[in-house]
Order: structure tokens, then sequence, then C-alpha cells
């Protein structure tokens, strides 16, 4: 037996820690966790830590939680030689910091507004005739423009690079897919972003992300 543990929420950001594992060749064991009402993570995780989320990670007997800490811990064991980051004091570790950053600090919150607003619009009825028309306001005033500002930055940013820092696949690339595949199936008009939808395209088709939604499903 391995001994990473991924504590795997379906259709859920741990999805980029199998990805990650893939790519670094790791081998790992899954625990399973199903979405419970209103897509709410289940109880049961809350054994693993406290805050009850996923991802979470055993190495041996430390837990790790949070994306970004998840991914720079694995990184820190498991690629010594530094495969998936640039090198320290480089333009393009500076832009790995930022978009492993940006992907839940910036990017992720108007999404999961647009997914609340969606959620709204499906309330039974009656409570409809209120939750419609305020779940229409929140996006008019704020989730559609926040979520085209970003992807309209995005679009600049990936013009003219193969991946998030240049030239070479990063951990950062993977940090950028959670909320990417969000905004592509659903969440976001993505027309007029071709640079995006490329991106997209390459990510998805790397032999790693596709093990990954072998073993856990599709994120998104």
């Amino acid at each position: 037996m391995s001994d990473v543990v991924v504590h795997h929420l379906e259709r859920s950001r741990s999805h980029r820690v199998l990805w990650l594992l893939e790519e670094l060749g790791q081998p790992y064991t899954v625990t399973e966790y199903a979405r419970g009402k209103g897509r709410r993570a289940p109880d049961t995780l809350k054994a693993v830590h406290p805050l009850g989320r996923s991802p979470a990670v055993q190495i041996g007997d430390l837990v790790v939680v949070e994306s970004g800490h998840v991914i720079e811990t694995l990184l820190d064991h498991f690629d010594p030689e530094g495969t998936l980051r640039p090198a320290p004091g480089t333009p393009e570790a500076l832009r790995y910091r930022f978009f492993l950053h940006y992907a839940e600090g910036s990017l992720m919150p108007p999404l999961f507004v647009k997914l609340l607003t969606s959620m709204l619009r499906k309330a039974p009825w009656p409570a409809r005739l209120v939750t419609r028309p305020a779940a229409a306001g929140v996006d008019r005033t704020y989730t559609d423009a926040e979520i085209a500002n970003h992807l309209g930055f995005l679009e600049q940013e990936l013009s003219g690079r193969t991946w998030a820092t240049g030239d070479t696949f990063s951990a950062a690339d993977i940090q950028l897919s959670y909320p990417l595949s969000a905004a592509m199936r659903g969440r976001a008009n993505v027309e007029g972003y071709p640079a995006l939808a490329a991106y997209v395209a390459r990510y998805e088709a790397r032999p790693a992300y596709r093990k990954a939604v072998e073993v856990g499903g599709r994120p998104v």
C-alpha cells in the first residue's frame, strides 16, 4: 500500500491532486466520498481533518488540506528535482507563484457565486419567484462581469504561451485547471477566448490528466 492516501470527493478540486500524482508517477491510494445534499461534502471527511474538506491528503502521519498547500507539499516530498516548478529567481517562477495563488484567490470566487446563483434558479416553486430575480440581479451586477474580466485577462496571458509559465508545463497549470474547466463547462460564456479553449484542450489531452479522470471521474 502507498504511503500517500488521497481523500477524493467526487467532482471536486481533489481531481488536481490525482492528476499531480499521476504526473509525478507517485503511487497513491484513493478513499472516495460522494457529495450529499446541496452538493456538500459528507461529514465523514471531518474524521480526516476538522474542516471536512477535500482535497485532503495523507502522507504517512501528515494530513494536508487546501489545494495550493497540498500541491506544494507533494512537490516538496516527491519532486526534489523541480520538474513541475520553475527554477527559483526566474521570471517563470514569479508567474508560477502568481497563478498558484490566483486560481483559488481570484478566479474561483466568482465562479463559485455563479454556481450558487444557478442553484437559486432551480429552487422549488414558489420560492423561485424570489430566488430567480435575486440570482439574476447578483449575476448582472457582479458575477458575469467579474468572470468576463478574468477570462479576458487569462486569454491575454495565455496567448502566445503553451502553458501558464511559458513553454514548460508546471503545477500552476494543474492548479488553474479546476476553475477553468468549471468556466468552460457552463459557468460562463466562453465564446471569443480561443487561447483559453486551446489551453484547456492541451491540458485535458495529457495522459496523466486522462488517467486521473479514469481514477476519480471528471472534475466538474
